[in-house]
């Protein structure tokens, strides 16, 4: 499996039959295949995971190659009429055969939209979207805890799966709370290697985590990303 990171939280993930990319809406991408087939999957419909732009690659690329798995938030008119056979929405909590070959689960979001488990070609990826234990200390307890417990809750319908890939914001806009996310996901469901995201082009905020004591048991799984365009062979 080849992993390059594009911008913020978008990722090109290359399996032996297939290229996954999520959460695109602006970066340089790699060089890809015509005869391998493309899937675009977009999270939810904020801005920084979803643009219209995605379905102007379908036009690079030999006819029906290009497939959209798309959160079922996104507005179904920014569908081109002629993309409509090649795009799927999902909700939050389904568990289908989207594609053959591709079997996809979701998850719910605690922000928008939902998070994608995918099985394709022997692999598990999990990319979270924006589903995470958002703590702002500007909120209070109450709503603190309760999108902990949300967060968790949402993490346990995939405890015991065992990932290939991960990818799992690490935010440092969240002050103190920037590495709880990222750090229950690794403790509770884990992850062969995890790709930090969301990061708004701090990449610090990687080393910050794998410096914390809390880290210790799996701070080696976490990759280490540094600009946008980087590869990683797993």
């Amino acid at each position: 499996m080849k992993v390059t990171f594009i911008h913020h939280s978008s990722f090109l993930v290359e399996t032996d039959s297939r290229y996954l990319l999520f959460d695109y809406f602006q970066g340089e991408l790699p060089d890809m295949k015509d005869d391998k087939p493309l899937y675009i999957l977009a999270s939810h419909r904020h801005g920084d995971h979803f643009s219209p732009v995605i379905f102007q690659l379908a036009k690079k690329r030999p006819l029906m190659t290009t497939f959209y798995i798309l959160s079922s938030d996104i507005w179904k008119k920014h569908v081109p009429e002629d993309m409509a056979k090649q795009t799927a929405f999902m909700k939050a909590h389904e568990k289908k055969e989207v594609f053959p070959g591709m079997e996809i689960e979701t998850l719910k979001s605690t922000d928008e939209g939902v998070a994608f488990l995918i099985h394709c070609d022997g692999q598990t990826i999990y990319h979270s979207g924006d589903l995470n234990n958002w703590y702002w200390s500007s909120e209070g307890d109450d709503w603190n805890q309760k999108m902990e417990r949300l967060y968790n809750q949402e993490l346990s319908r995939i405890q015991g799966v065992k990932i290939d890939a991960g990818f799992v914001p690490l935010d440092g806009r969240q002050e103190e709370g920037f590495f709880l996310g990222m750090d229950q996901f690794m403790k509770k469901v884990g992850a062969n290697i995890v790709f930090p995201m969301h990061c708004w082009g701090d990449f610090s905020v990687i080393g910050r985590l794998k410096s914390m004591e809390c880290s210790k048991a799996y701070r080696d799984k976490v990759a280490e990303i540094n600009r946008d365009g980087e590869e990683f062979q797993i």
